[in-house]
């Protein structure tokens, strides 16, 4: 699960209601953030310090300073002075000063969506960031790596939320892997949840180590269908590795060998979980409004 924010918006001081706005931005994204957290010395007179330079933020995700200006050209162009000379004489610190229109362009710029994505109205909050998926999901690629040496997997997804998972994933197994998909459709019927393959796979199973690639987990009753189907094409080994594990809704015990983040019971959309459709392509995971699914 992502980490709190370093502060929170109600709790700090800010000198100016832009900064607000901006933490507000950064709490949505779920980046980390300190408020003012260290002043820069500029310029000395003899021993006395003449001139500091406090930026606004530090963003410790991204190990980067920003500080906020206006439109009032006097005080953008001293702390374009300022900004300058903090550059030089500490070339090591990465510092960006942004005026409002650049905060979302920053943001997507780390990865953290496309410009509007703060402004879409059926999202509640972000619960993983993208930098916490894709460093999550480099962890697993490695731990898969180390597991299979010298095998040749078969890594099977169910379509479609899979989708933006599998991709990444399989970039970060350093082994020689095969891939294929199945779909499925999940109803209610009178003996309770019944699951029909759409499509099955492509290729054989028999003798192969198969790992099965799903989005998301919460009742595990398809997840069960699923790997009794697989289990019966007589696979050498069968593993399960699962994005996100909604436990508190585990009706049906199934096995999960690999596992990104545990989630609460919320409804998710993101990095390929839709709503009719809708929010395939955000890069990171965010929590529904629960007024839509009333």
């Amino acid at each position: 699960m992502p980490a709190a924010a370093a502060a929170t918006v109600a709790a700090t001081p800010f000198a100016h209601e832009s900064e607000a706005e901006f933490a507000r931005i950064l709490d949505f994204y779920g980046i980390s953030w300190l408020y003012e957290p260290r002043s820069f010395p500029l310029r000395w007179e003899g021993e006395q310090l003449a001139e500091a330079f406090t930026p606004d933020f530090f963003l410790p995700d991204l190990n980067l300073y920003i500080e906020l200006t206006t439109i009032r050209q006097k005080l953008a162009t001293e702390k374009n002075r300022k900004v300058r000379l903090l550059r030089q004489l500490y070339p090591e610190v990465n510092i960006r000063l942004l005026n409002k229109k650049d905060y979302l362009r920053l943001l997507a710029k780390y990865g953290y969506g496309p410009p509007e994505a703060a402004k879409l109205p059926d999202i509640d909050r972000v619960l993983i960031t993208t930098g916490q998926i894709e460093r999550r999901v480099g962890e697993l690629g490695a731990q898969i790596a180390r597991d299979y040496s010298g095998q040749a997997p078969l890594l099977v997804g169910v379509l479609k939320g899979v989708l933006c998972f599998m991709a990444d994933l399989l970039r970060h197994i350093s082994l020689p892997v095969s891939v294929d998909f199945m779909a499925i459709s999940s109803f209610e019927g009178e003996a309770g949840e019944v699951v029909k393959i759409l499509k099955d796979l492509d290729q054989p199973v028999a003798d192969q180590h198969v790992l099965l690639v799903e989005d998301i987990v919460d009742t595990g009753m398809t997840l069960n269908r699923v790997l009794e189907h697989l289990w019966s094409l007589r696979p050498a080994s069968l593993k399960v590795c699962a994005l996100l594990d909604k436990r508190a809704r585990r009706l049906v015990d199934v096995p999960l060998d690999y596992i990104g983040f545990e989630i609460p019971d919320e409804f998710v959309v993101g990095y390929g979980l839709d709503y009719h459709q809708r929010y395939r392509n955000l890069p990171f995971i965010a929590v529904l409004k629960h007024e839509l699914l009333s």
